[in-house]
């Protein structure tokens, strides 16, 4: 029998719905939903009575390392399905005139460094992609999805075998939402 003590209490926003079904946190509002997997034999998150309830079975560094990552999640959780998050990058050439594009579920860059064939990016989940010049702005109300595609875009522009210091081409993230 493990003997739960509770470490943190998350109060739910008026204009949000959560509900858990095994380790498995909902969260719901006017910009969608987003679900998050958090089961764990350590702490263990509940919602009773309009808060989410983050216990701990022990008390060390590990489980309050969790249950503070967790407690982030969350919130990060009610900010995206109530205001989103949005993130945008800058695509800089000196070289060869890049091009890029939405294809789908991948985003292509095209004419990188003189290259022939496109280079391709996955876009994670229901992230939005728009296009202005040479702005890419990402948006939607799951954190993880636009942090994982944005780096998905960084990491297809990657340059190898060239002297950084000469080719600096490549899109790169120039404005980030940061957490409160």
């Amino acid at each position: 029998m493990i003997n739960w003590k509770e470490s943190e209490k998350i109060k739910i926003p008026s204009a949000v719905k959560a509900g858990m079904k095994d380790g498995v946190l909902e969260v719901s509002g006017k910009l969608g939903k987003v679900t998050r997997n958090f089961a764990d034999n350590y702490v263990r998150v509940l919602v009773k009575e309009g808060t989410i309830i983050l216990e701990k079975s022990k008390d060390n560094r590990y489980t309050n390392a969790i249950s503070g990552t967790w407690k982030s999640e969350v919130k990060n959780m009610f900010k995206g399905v109530t205001e989103g998050f949005t993130y945008t990058m800058k695509v800089d050439y000196t070289h060869f005139p890049t091009r890029v594009s939405v294809r789908g579920s991948i985003f292509l860059v095209e004419n990188f460094l003189g290259e022939r064939s496109p280079r391709e990016a996955k876009i994670i989940g229901q992230t939005k992609i728009t296009i202005k010049g040479d702005r890419i702005t990402l948006t939607g109300n799951d954190k993880r999805e636009i942090g994982e595609t944005c780096s998905n875009i960084e990491r297809a522009t990657k340059i190898k075998g060239f002297d950084l210091r000469i080719f600096q081409d490549g899109i790169f993230p120039i404005e980030t939402e940061v957490e409160e």
